[in-house]
């Protein structure tokens, strides 16, 4: 793949992202312009959205556990749910297409996909290690618990009343350019 190749498919990957987002019905936005050129078919979109999802909760988990390495079921939990509360669209469209796959190929990758994440939410909740035949039930245990309690409401930029008061990068180079 091309450099600019590359970089189209990430730009085509981003407006899909945004239009499941905001549209957040399960439904992959293959109309989309560049979609049917950038992505070989349905089950090539549904697993870069996947990657997305993936990639997003892994650094959200890493995140979570560098803030609240005490209690690592809860920090675990909340980065499910941030994430979440993040791709709302994304999780739609992965979880649609799980329960109703539009191919054989599509039905066992995101089988696999779902058995990874979970197996990677045990892990880091210290409840297994991910090669333990368990991992996946005590990682859909905790996926239950996190979908329970999420709040899908919560818009996606909104600050627990903790956060409110720590300044952004942005607030603060605003500040010194004012000073």
């Amino acid at each position: 793949m091309t450099w600019d190749a590359h970089h189209r498919r990430g730009e085509v990957l981003r407006a899909v992202v945004d239009e499941t987002n905001s549209r957040r019905d399960g439904s992959l936005p293959v109309a989309l312009p560049g979609v049917s050129e950038t992505f070989a078919d349905e089950l090539d979109l549904v697993a870069a959205l996947q990657l997305r999802w993936h990639t997003r909760l892994a650094g959200r988990i890493d995140r979570a556990l560098l803030d609240a390495p005490s209690d690592l079921e809860a920090a675990v939990l909340d980065a499910w749910r941030a994430t979440a509360r993040e791709l709302p669209g994304v999780r739609a469209v992965l979880d649609t297409h799980l329960e109703n796959p539009t191919s054989d190929a599509m039905a066992e990758a995101l089988t696999l996909a779902q058995a990874k994440e979970r197996a990677l939410l045990a892990a880091m909740a210290g409840l297994s290690s991910v090669q333990d035949a368990a991992a996946s039930s005590v990682g859909e245990r905790l996926e239950a618990a996190a979908r329970a309690s999420f709040r899908a409401d919560r818009a996606p930029g909104h600050r627990r009343a903790t956060e409110a008061h720590r300044p952004t990068l942005m607030g603060r180079l605003k500040a010194a350019l004012a000073a």
